[in-house]
């Protein structure tokens, strides 16, 4: 007879078996570059977030069905392991979902503080209000000069947009763009693409992230594809396997999808990503030129790191089997050492046989003799025991000496 199964269960099983393929649910080719599927589902959670379409179920199922598939093609191992044997080979339950915070509303944004405050790794996401707003073109852009840095403050869930103009010279240069917060703040360093319509739709994130006494984001455009480091990847995983938390601390190690940039205009934005308060920042735009030197490390340390992720890869294999042995033997070691304490101890009994006074009989003597020491003992504290000052006091009232004159008569 089967096993009988919830209406929760049977549930999830359908749900399962209605899955769609990601690259479908996306309309994305499976050769997709990173940057096309990012491109395709940002349009697509902007059309169907719940801010957009009020208490609309279908939406709200489309937008659930959208991040699922996010979450799974923006992992290259997730992608991987789909491409090669479908969902089944996929842990959704370790989906690290991305979280609007601007609408979860105050308790849930707390409990999410909470979370982060205990270590739980949660990303979030921009605002989907920011997003609308810049892609229709309602949103308000401040010029950006090179070398100028700006201080100012922005709301939380909100974002302050900049524009960059760069001649060609500086576009061959290279160009940098930074932002800061002394009072470590978190925050989201925005690069927009200009749409046709004059409308802004967003193409690069960064994640602040602590660098010292500060926090600190980057785009970097040098003409060579340059690294950014996602520190959320894989860290549901890491948080199960301390050892996988070193290696897997590589694997978000991924190229920028743009490596340079062209002449014109170009628009950065800070976005508020704190959980209650507005943060703090600096934002400044630099042209490379000066900085021949640091190109060249930035290049060399890049490779070397890239190399010491192939490394971890062969090296995370044998420190496996090496851990397996190592466990193993210290599982012989506990228990041989357990037999070895058993056998010395039936050892010691076989020696302790070896007499011809029974054991229960010594035993019960010394008892006997240790009763009667103490009884011997218990008398002679009776006998040496003086009387107490009541006993003399009894004493002496029967004991009142009369004097009787007998010269007087009576």
């Amino acid at each position: 007879m089967p096993p009988h199964r919830s209406k929760s269960e049977k549930n999830d099983g359908i749900a399962k078996h209605l899955r769609r393929d990601p690259y479908e649910v996306l309309g994305v080719l499976r050769n997709s570059t990173d940057q096309e599927i990012k491109s395709a589902y940002r349009k697509m959670a902007l059309k169907y977030h719940p801010d957009k379409n009020g208490n609309d179920p279908v939406a709200a199922d489309m937008f659930k069905e959208v991040t699922f598939s996010y979450n799974i093609l923006s992992d290259p191992d997730k992608r991987r392991q789909y491409d090669t044997a479908g969902f089944e080979a996929v842990e959704a339950d370790n989906q690290e979902l991305e979280l609007d915070l601007s609408s979860l509303g105050a308790v849930n944004t707390m409990f999410a503080a909470l979370f982060s405050k205990l270590g739980v790794p949660i990303k979030t996401t921009v605002s989907a209000t920011v997003l609308e707003e810049a892609l229709n073109g309602a949103v308000i852009v401040r010029p950006l000069q090179l070398g100028q840095p700006i201080s100012r403050k922005v709301e939380k869930q909100c974002a302050h947009f900049y524009s960059v103009t760069i001649t060609e010279d500086e576009a061959r240069d290279g160009f940098v763009c930074r932002v800061q917060s002394s009072d470590k703040s978190k925050f989201k360093l925005l690069y927009f693409e200009l749409e046709e319509n004059g409308g802004l739709s967003l193409a690069l994130q960064e994640d602040s992230a602590k660098t010292g006494k500060v926090t600190s984001a980057g785009m970097y455009f040098l003409g060579f594809p340059v690294y950014c480091l996602d520190q959320t990847t894989n860290s549901v995983a890491a948080a199960k396997d301390p050892d996988a938390a070193f290696f897997k601390k590589l694997d978000g190690f991924q190229p920028c999808e743009i490596t340079e940039l062209k002449p014109g205009k170009h628009v950065f934005a800070v976005y508020g990503d704190n959980f209650f308060k507005s943060v703090s920042y600096t934002i400044e735009a630099i042209c490379a030129a000066p900085f021949i030197e640091e190109k060249e490390n930035l290049r060399a340390v890049e490779a070397e790191i890239l190399s010491k992720r192939a490394e971890l890869s062969k090296f995370e294999a044998e420190y496996r089997e090496v851990l397996a042995q190592f466990t193993e033997m210290t599982g012989r070691y506990t228990k041989e050492m357990q037999e070895i304490d058993e056998l010395l101890k039936q050892r010691n009994e076989i020696h302790a046989s070896y007499t011809t006074i029974p054991l229960i009989k010594r035993s019960s003597s010394r008892k006997k003799s240790r009763a009667a020491s103490k009884e011997a003992k218990e008398d002679g504290e009776v006998r040496d025991r003086k009387p107490s000052t009541r006993d003399r006091t009894k004493k002496k009232w029967y004991n009142i000496p009369l004097k009787v004159d007998k010269r007087k008569p009576c």
